[in-house]
C-alpha cells in the first residue's frame, strides 16, 4: 500500500481510539482523577518503551526543557481529569462536543502567544460556537448536572488550548510520542496523592479497563500519529483530529446507548464547524509564514 495511504488509515484509526477514550469515562467505576492517575502510569510505560525502541533517547536537550515538561504534564493533568469528569457529570455525546470548542479558544489565545491580531472571522467562529453550546445546555444553572458537565468540559478545552499553545511555541522540537511520555509521567506523579482508596481496591476489570485505556487508546494513538507525520501533513493531521467528536459520538449511541437529543446534534454541527475553519484557517496562516 502506498506510505501517503497508510498513514491516512493509521490517522484515522488512530483518532477513532483517541474518540473511543471518552467512553471509559462510563465504562470504569472510577472517579476521573483515578481513572486519569491509572491511564498516565500505563501510557507513561508503553510510550517509553515506544520510545526507546524507536532508537531516539529519552533525555532532554535542556534543564529548561525539563521544566517545561512539568509545567506542560501539569496543565495536562488537570485537564484529563477534567476531560473524564465533563462526561462523568453529563454524558459522552455532550463531554466531547464541549471538549472540541479548544481550536476556537486556541484561536483566542493565540495573540497572547504569538502578538497576532484578531480578525473579524475568529470572533463569528467564537460566536457560533457560544450557540452550538447553548443549544446543548438544560439550562443555565451548574446544579443541573448536564450544565455542570459542559462547563467542565468547556474548562478541558480551554486547557487543552493552553497546553497546545504552549508545546507549540516552547517544545515542538520533540515528537509527540517524546513530548507525552514525559506529560505522562508527570499526571501520574502530579495525581498520587489524590487518588481514592477505590484505586487500591478496585476489581480485576477495572484494572483490565485501565490496561486497555492507557495502551491501546493513549500510548498506542499517539504512537500512530507520530509515525503517520512522517508521511502525511500537519494539516491533514489537523482536519482528521476534528472526526473524533464524531467518530465518539458513534461510539456511545452503539455501545452505551445514548441517545442525543436534536439540541446536541445541532450543537455539535456549530461546533465542529467552527472547529475545522479555525483549523484549515490557522494551516493556511502558518503555510503564509512558512
Amino acid at each position: 500500500m502506498d506510505p501517503v495511504k497508510k498513514s491516512l488509515w493509521s490517522l484515522h484509526f488512530a483518532v477513532v481510539l483517541l474518540g473511543a477514550t471518552a467512553l471509559f469515562s462510563k465504562i470504569i467505576p472510577l472517579s476521573a482523577t483515578d481513572i486519569t492517575f491509572g491511564r498516565s502510569i500505563v501510557a507513561f510505560c508503553v510510550l517509553a518503551i515506544i520510545v526507546k525502541l524507536s532508537g531516539s533517547s529519552l533525555r532532554l536537550k535542556s534543564a529548561r526543557d525539563y521544566l517545561i515538561a512539568i509545567a506542560l504534564g501539569l496543565v495536562m493533568s488537570a485537564h484529563w481529569v477534567a476531560y473524564f469528569a465533563s462526561m462523568q457529570y453529563s454524558s459522552v455525546s455532550v463531554g466531547i462536543i464541549a471538549l472540541f470548542t479548544f481550536p476556537v479558544i486556541a484561536v483566542l489565545l493565540e495573540p497572547f502567544f504569538e502578538g497576532i491580531r484578531l480578525v473579524w472571522q475568529d470572533i463569528v467562529s467564537a460566536l457560533i460556537v457560544l450557540i452550538g453550546i447553548f443549544l446543548i445546555v438544560p439550562e443555565v444553572s451548574l446544579e443541573n448536572e448536564v450544565t455542570l458537565g459542559i462547563a467542565i468540559g468547556v474548562f478541558s478545552a480551554f486547557l487543552y488550548a493552553l497546553r497546545n499553545l504552549f508545546h507549540r511555541k516552547f517544545f515542538s522540537h520533540y515528537s509527540g510520542a517524546h513530548a507525552m511520555t514525559y506529560q505522562t509521567l508527570v499526571i501520574f506523579l502530579s495525581l498520587f496523592f489524590f487518588i481514592s482508596e477505590d484505586m487500591y481496591t478496585a476489581s480485576l476489570e477495572t484494572y483490565a479497563g485501565l490496561m486497555i485505556l492507557g495502551i491501546f487508546l493513549t500510548a498506542l494513538p499517539h504512537a500512530l500519529i507520530a509515525a503517520s507525520l512522517k508521511h502525511l501533513r500537519v494539516k491533514t493531521f489537523a482536519l482528521v483530529a476534528c472526526m473524533q467528536p464524531l467518530y465518539g459520538v458513534i461510539l456511545a449511541i452503539f455501545i452505551l446507548d445514548e441517545s442525543p437529543t436534536w439540541q446536541t446534534f445541532l450543537g455539535g454541527l456549530l461546533v465542529i464547524s467552527a472547529a475545522i475553519y479555525e483549523t484549515v484557517n490557522a494551516q493556511k496562516l502558518h503555510s503564509k509564514k512558512s
